[in-house]
């Protein structure tokens, strides 16, 4: 009955954190999958979240199935994170949010609602975006192309390249952005350019769809999301997800929510109940823990002061960290690929090592990358900086040895 069934190649990044995990030495460094780990290597339990959650084990309570489009106090909390507390289109009505499982679930929901609504629709995504962008949306049923994006030259953004692909979309074309922090290369746009791409695709007809899994690890909770609140200034309707994993600490509970900004109240209302009904098709309702947190950090205010100090704090460890193997790797790197350390932002950087260097990395040093040269700067310390730093100057010098 299975036999035609080919074998799973397994997913690059998962496969190569479950290889570190067997690796023997005891001087290894993990600096591949997209976890923010603390200066000792550990992953944090946020103060606000340990004691939004202390406060629920004291309060015991049934648990039952939440509705369909998830709990009424996240989905509200979301939207004033995500949009703001002032949002026009939150105020009107106008956006439709259902809690979803993590970042990739929402992604999954949309993708779901676009292969039914827009089912001539092609989806495009950056060149590089993160490998699950692609495989989900084609997993919909959906086809995928790309746009321009990154520089391997310079290290930044072909922003020109950029705007000329995204003008030239057939109308109604879904174009996937990444808010803040892009995974993988660490290139932003600026606030500048993101208004220009905007009204471009305002005027094409398209459709963003603008994902956040990062939102408060680049300049901060409000500038993170300037390009979702740039496209209610400009009244584009479109997609957003956005994810708790990363900024709260919280990977396994898999809080997500996937907001639609639709053109009127009444439009929203619709698209929140076929929303609910890929949510029914695909898991029926989200799960209660994670955002009972979520929802009492961010509506009590000093556990939100709380976390969003340890945010900026976890923040600006990562800036330092950028600083650390930058100066550690001075003279033995390009100038080139040295700046990006510092240039680019978020949790990751795109180190311009190729595939080769980086199999020489992790099987002379210990030392994990995925191939395409992406580091996770967050995962870096005051202990394991000096050792990968130590092991890119060694590969690096063989090569232009």
């Amino acid at each position: 009955m299975f036999e035609h069934i080919d074998a799973y190649p397994g997913d690059p990044i998962l496969t190569l954190n479950e290889d570190f995990a067997k690796d023997p030495r005891e001087d290894k460094v993990n600096l591949s999958i997209g976890i923010y780990f603390d200066d000792e290597g550990r992953l944090p339990v946020m103060r606000a979240v340990r004691e939004a959650e202390a406060q629920m084990l004291a309060e015991p309570a049934a648990k039952p199935y939440l509705p369909m489009s998830g709990l009424a106090a996240y989905r509200d909390a979301v939207q004033s994170l995500v949009f703001g507390e002032a949002s026009a289109a939150r105020a009107e009505g106008r956006i439709a949010t259902v809690q979803t499982l993590g970042g990739s679930g929402a992604l999954k929901i949309g993708a779901d609602f676009i292969k039914r609504y827009f089912p001539g629709s092609h989806v495009w995504v950056s060149d590089p975006t993160w490998d699950n962008h692609r495989f989900i949306f084609e997993r919909a049923g959906l086809t995928v192309g790309t746009y321009p994006y990154y520089d391997d030259e310079t290290g930044g953004l072909r922003f020109d390249a950029m705007l000329a692909a995204i003008r030239d979309l057939p109308a109604k074309s879904v174009v996937l952005l990444h808010a803040c922090c892009h995974n993988p290369t660490g290139v932003d746009l600026n606030d500048a350019q993101w208004a220009e791409l905007i009204g471009v695709m305002k005027a094409r007809d398209l459709l963003p769809f603008i994902d956040m899994a990062y939102q408060g690890f680049g300049a901060g909770l409000d500038a993170d999301a300037f390009a979702i609140r740039e496209l209610v200034r400009q009244n584009v309707p479109g997609f957003v997800a956005n994810s708790f994993s990363k900024n709260f600490s919280l990977y396994g509970e898999r809080c997500g929510a996937l907001s639609v900004i639709c053109e009127s109240a009444e439009t929203a209302a619709r698209v929140l109940g076929q929303l609910t009904g890929a949510v029914r098709s695909n898991y029926s309702n989200p799960p209660t823990h994670g955002a009972k947190i979520v929802a009492r950090v961010l509506t009590t205010p000093a556990l939100r002061e709380a976390w969003q100090d340890e945010l900026a704090s976890m923040c600006k460890r990562i800036e330092r960290m950028r600083v650390a193997i930058h100066a550690r790797l001075r003279g033995n790197v390009p100038d080139a690929m040295l700046a990006r350390y510092l240039e680019q932002r978020g949790m990751f950087t795109y180190t311009g090592l190729s595939a080769e260097q980086v199999d020489a990395l992790r099987e002379r040093h210990g030392v994990y990358l995925i191939r395409s040269g992406r580091m996770c700067v967050a995962a870096l310390n005051g202990r394991n900086v000096e050792t990968a730093a130590e092991a890119i100057g060694d590969v690096l010098s063989r090569a232009f040895a």
